[in-house]
């Protein structure tokens, strides 16, 4: 079994990049059994798709590492690199542009989203962006791919990209590339901005009280947490009473979360409770959950030479494993080399 995940580094990590997505990485890393590895990478690479300033995305770069480090990522029994440092991401890339089609690439959702009106204007890395994410997936012959509601038409394309090229230019018993399949981890949550439950949590919201940050200190986390949107009524004492209640859904959904119960079991506990009484105690797990997480974080972002030497040592185990592939690729396609 093999992993493989990636996510841009756009630095100041929140509480739902922890609980969406870096928990579950944590938790299968802890959990791989021995002849299988996870690989994390950040997408470097995909976030000059958009427009960026070269030194936030240098830095952002470095202080996603120390945060993944910090919330239990083990450089040591996973392999963490960034994109940029493995050229063979997009080379694959380039290679596998002959076999993906325009037809499917226009029926990408992302791209229409985060082009808007404005689809002559964007880039064509913004376009191109899922061929990229096949190329990462595939390169490494990846066998499960994390995903959320909005990555699994991605996953569906590489797919789609890596059973046309094994049809196109492969024997049927000697496939150049391994079809992965999706993980969907049940206990992922959706975690709602702070100041509108409709919302999901974002960095991008101008209010920093709309989010938990992973830096957050306890009085921070406190005081953001008693400003939290709810309403007026009491908890409800099963989930189903939250219904139409997306604040106080939100505000029940991260206890839960950070502390592993259900929903209905933490509404045994503060049902009929006002939240007078429900966000401290909200907050006081939170700040357990994430003062060493926040703690280990400073002291590895200050260390910048560490933090370089383990995207180093990754991208060279990185480029290690991808080798095979993209030999097999040209090979495949006729391509003479050196």
């Amino acid at each position: 079994m093999r992993v493989v995940s990636g996510i841009q580094p756009t630095g100041n990590l929140h509480l739902g990049n922890y609980l969406g997505a870096i928990r579950n990485w944590v938790k299968m890393q802890d959990e791989m059994e021995e002849g299988s590895e996870c690989l994390f990478f950040l997408a470097d690479l995909h976030a000059i798709s958009m427009p960026h300033d070269p030194a936030e995305l240098r830095s952002g770069t470095l202080e996603m590492v120390a945060a993944l480090v910090a919330c239990g990522i083990d450089p040591s029994r996973s392999v963490l690199f960034n994109q940029a440092q493995v050229p063979a991401h997009t080379e694959l890339q380039w290679l596998l542009n002959g076999t993906a089609r325009m037809g499917w690439l226009n029926r990408m959702t992302q791209f229409k989203d985060k082009s808007g009106k404005n689809r002559e204007g964007s880039s064509v890395a913004l376009f191109t962006y899922p061929v990229l994410q096949a190329a990462d997936v595939l390169l490494y012959q990846a066998t499960h791919v994390p995903v959320g509601d909005d990555q699994k038409q991605h996953l569906e394309l590489a797919r789609d990209i890596a059973q046309k090229f094994n049809n196109d230019f492969c024997t049927e018993d000697a496939p150049v590339f391994t079809l992965p399949d999706p993980i969907v981890p049940p206990e992922a949550a959706r975690i709602m901005s702070l100041r509108d439950g409709s919302a999901k949590m974002s960095k991008s919201d101008p209010s920093e009280m709309s989010r938990i940050n992973l830096v957050d200190d306890a009085d921070t986390i406190i005081k953001k947490v008693k400003k939290a949107k709810s309403d007026a009524d009491a908890l409800p004492s099963e989930e189903k009473g939250l219904e139409g209640r997306p604040e106080a859904q939100n505000l029940v959904t991260i206890y839960a979360a950070v502390t592993g119960e259900s929903v209905d079991q933490v509404l045994g506990r503060f049902g009929g409770e006002g939240f007078g009484k429900f966000k401290p105690a909200l907050g006081e797990v939170l700040v357990e959950t994430l003062a060493p997480i926040s703690e280990r974080f400073r002291d590895l972002k200050s260390d910048r030479e560490s933090l370089d030497a383990i995207l180093a040592r990754g991208a060279a185990k990185a480029r290690e494993i991808g080798r095979p592939t993209i030999d097999k690729t040209y090979q495949a396609l006729g391509l003479v080399r050196g």
